[in-house]
């Protein structure tokens, strides 16, 4: 009697997941368009209006294909092999809006989708993937004046190379030639390069935006490399911000105050950086109160008001996180320095995790208080 029930509660249990499979799968809306950082010419991958990604990889001699990607990927998409030797899959779920970095592993190794730009990140270049967001209208390419993006290399006798940076200065910087800006120094994450807040940010799209619509005074954002590849996954407690400080303080501020028309003192310099970029800049503004006038920290930490006690007070400390990580110590740290004096502001990014969505929207909303 024991085993006929059992039977029926497995038979109907696999009944009722074949169903919910069928029904899931059939809820996915077929209006996949190609991703807008695809390959020129690529039909995929492919996002569709629900955030649904969709994989098409030429592997005919492979065994198995899956694809690897961020938050919303379900822990990876297994593709099916056709005749034609195309390996075909759809996420189990919906994607985070935004930008996501992926890779695909071929029977075992790990290769970049051909279809696909790469991107810098998790200290390699990889696949990029853009799920269209309801707010992406933030970030978009519009027909207003534009800054400009420049590659500088400046000298480092710290590190006794020269280093790169990329520049953002708004637009009309070339033509005003009296005209002095503030600046931020703005920070990637673990694993990444310069080139990710304009490449995977499009901070000065985001800029250019909020300049054409008045909401922001025009800064110029300079952007560089912020840490060493010797540090692996999970052992960044090794990383030392000394020799990144000098770089910074010592050498990149210098020739940045030196090459561009910019108000070289603390009120108009400020420091902000995603996640490992905040961690950089928590540590540096603290080392260096004189330095910076205000704060961002993105995913990135927090700060305590014992932190800023007895130090150059900052004119602004700015704290945001996605509303899938840790919101409640953002949203209580800033609570914290404000009944303790200090001018503080949180935000949290609405449906998205440690990804850059979340700090897209977290520039957008820092901009406009700086240099108040």
């Amino acid at each position: 009697m024991i085993r006929n029930s059992l039977a029926t509660l497995f038979a109907v249990a696999v009944a009722s997941a074949a169903c919910f499979s069928q029904a899931s799968q059939s809820a996915v809306a077929e209006d996949f368009k190609p991703s807008t950082l695809n390959q020129p010419g690529q039909e995929y991958p492919q996002v569709n209006s629900q955030g649904y990604a969709r994989f098409r990889i030429k592997a005919p001699r492979a065994d198995s294909v899956r694809v690897s990607l961020g938050l919303g990927g379900k822990g990876g998409t297994i593709l099916t092999k056709g005749e034609d030797g195309f390996w075909t899959g759809t996420t189990a779920g919906p994607m985070d809006e935004g930008f996501h970095y992926y890779n695909v592993t071929i029977d075992g190794g790990k290769f970049n989708d051909p279809g696909a730009l790469n991107y810098y990140g998790s200290v390699r270049w990889e696949s990029g993937i853009e799920i269209p967001a309801h707010d992406q209208d933030f970030y978009a390419l519009k027909e207003v004046p534009h800054g400009n993006v420049q590659q500088i290399l400046f000298p480092s006798k710290s590190t006794n190379t020269s280093r790169r940076a990329f520049v953002y200065t708004p637009p009309g910087y070339e033509k005003e030639k009296s005209k002095k800006y503030p600046v931020l120094y703005l920070q990637h994450g673990w694993g990444e390069d310069e080139t990710a807040w304009s490449n995977q940010g499009h901070a000065n799209l985001i800029m250019d935006n909020m300049i054409a619509e008045g909401k922001v005074k025009p800064f110029i954002i300079v952007m560089t490399y912020g840490m060493t590849n010797e540090v692996k996954f999970g052992g960044i407690r090794s990383f030392k911000i000394e020799p990144f400080q000098t770089v910074l303080t010592e050498e990149l501020i210098p020739y940045v105050d030196a090459n561009f028309r910019t108000m070289a003192n603390r009120d108009n310099r400020a420091m902000a950086g995603l996640s490992m970029g905040g961690m950089e800049t928590k540590t540096i503004t603290l080392n260096k109160p004189e330095v910076f006038g205000y704060y961002g920290l993105l995913s990135g930490g927090v700060y305590a008001p014992d932190d800023l006690k007895d130090k150059a007070k900052p004119k602004l400390v700015f704290l945001s996180c996605g509303s899938k990580e840790r919101p409640d110590g953002v949203n209580k740290s800033a609570t914290d320095l404000k009944a303790a004096g200090y001018n503080a502001v949180s935000y949290v990014s609405d449906k998205t995790g440690h990804e850059f969505q979340t700090w897209r929207r977290s520039l957008h909303e820092m901009a406009p208080l700086l240099f108040k």
